[in-house]
């Protein structure tokens, strides 16, 4: 059994997947920014959403399985090279993404990170080599029991810090790098006037027919206790008619704060990300400093990837500080991120392109 054969196979597989699963969000991202939709549009936005999950949790277990006979075949955690690397970053973002899927009910998550980890895997099965992809015998500085924690933290810190990061970048787009007041939020959002006007609307859909607000629902105890709650958010009594005016003239400004909810929510994320994924670098640069000790005599040698390692670490340390300590929030803190999310890049292949180091064997040849 040809084990190259299948793990490419597989990885090819990964790719298709993520593919269908990038097309699936978007899709759905599409008919999710609708205000007020039709049961047909429900029913689709649900399907597509649950098509795009179950390819993303398809690819992950395939790159589970790819890394794991790695593992088991080559006789040490496959992280070798630039290839398995990849692999193990596309993992990384396609778990935290679904976690954080799972926590923030939001649909904007998939629809950000997976075409990302898409280009990951497009990277290393169209671009490296058949002979980059395959698993060589480790070097004798590789051979040590430090290989498995400082990279894989380094790894962790990187799939982790990306997502924050870009949620970062995705602020400061939806934002126009206008400053935001997350204070008029609490000011102008109305749970009855937001949230209970947008339940009942889609609740009106599904129990009439498609944008006929004028025909009686068929139930009519749901009816009048809709009509009741309405009564007691404007004062009076209202009818369908007026229902429908109060829909369109309430838009523009649900879609407003709906804006403003997706910004502070964007923040809170990337914040609570990024937190998580310092003490992955904090850990990973440590552990790669005492490695570097015991083989090469010396804690720190100021090695290309170190260096902007260094940077990376002074970066989101200078983020958090000023999260915590000086209450920076919105513009300031997610150009910080946005700027991370480049030197990551930079620090994980950048050098490496670049220039030459100690970090440079294993990855090309």
């Amino acid at each position: 059994m040809n084990w190259d054969i299948i793990q490419n196979l597989a990885s090819q597989i990964v790719f298709i997947l993520l593919l269908f699963g990038v097309i699936f969000y978007w899709i759905n991202l599409y008919l999710f920014s609708f205000t007020l939709k039709t049961k047909f549009q429900l029913r689709t936005e649900n399907i597509l959403f649950n098509l795009g999950k179950f390819s993303v949790i398809i690819s992950n277990c395939l790159l589970i399985f790819i890394l794991f006979s790695r593992w088991i075949i080559a006789g040490y955690f496959p992280l070798s090279n630039l290839y398995e690397s990849l692999l193990f970053l596309t993992w990384s973002l396609l778990t935290i993404s679904l976690y954080v899927e799972s926590k923030t009910k939001s649909k904007l998550i998939g629809a950000t990170l997976i075409p990302l980890a898409l280009l990951i895997n497009g990277f290393s099965n169209l671009t490296l080599t058949p002979e980059m992809q395959k698993a060589s015998p480790l070097v004798p500085a590789l051979q040590s029991n430090w290989l498995m924690l400082h990279v894989s933290m380094m790894l962790l810190s990187y799939g982790t810090l990306i997502m924050g990061s870009l949620l970062c970048i995705l602020f400061l787009t939806i934002s126009f790098y206008k400053k935001v007041d997350f204070n008029k939020i609490e000011s102008e959002k109305s749970l009855k006037s937001i949230n209970f006007l947008s339940e009942l609307a889609n609740t009106y859909l599904l129990v009439l027919p498609a944008n006929n607000f004028n025909n009686i629902a068929s139930d009519h105890r749901l009816q009048k206790y809709h009509k009741a709650l309405i009564s007691e958010l404007v004062g009076f009594d209202i009818s369908s008619t007026k229902l429908i005016e109060m829909f369109e003239n309430k838009s523009l400004e649900l879609s407003k704060i709906n804006k403003l909810t997706l910004l502070e929510n964007l923040d809170n994320w990337s914040y609570r990300i990024l937190g998580l994924g310092f003490p992955f670098l904090t850990i990973g640069i440590i552990s790669g400093g005492v490695w570097a000790n015991e083989a090469w005599g010396s804690y720190w040698s100021w090695d290309p990837k170190e260096t902007w390692a260094l940077i990376t670490w002074i970066i989101f340390a200078t983020y958090l500080h000023a999260r915590i300590t000086k209450g920076w929030k919105g513009r300031k803190t997610a150009i910080l991120g946005g700027l991370g999310f480049f030197v990551i890049w930079i620090c994980y292949l950048g050098v490496n392109f670049l220039g030459k180091g100690l970090h440079s064997y294993g990855w090309f040849s």
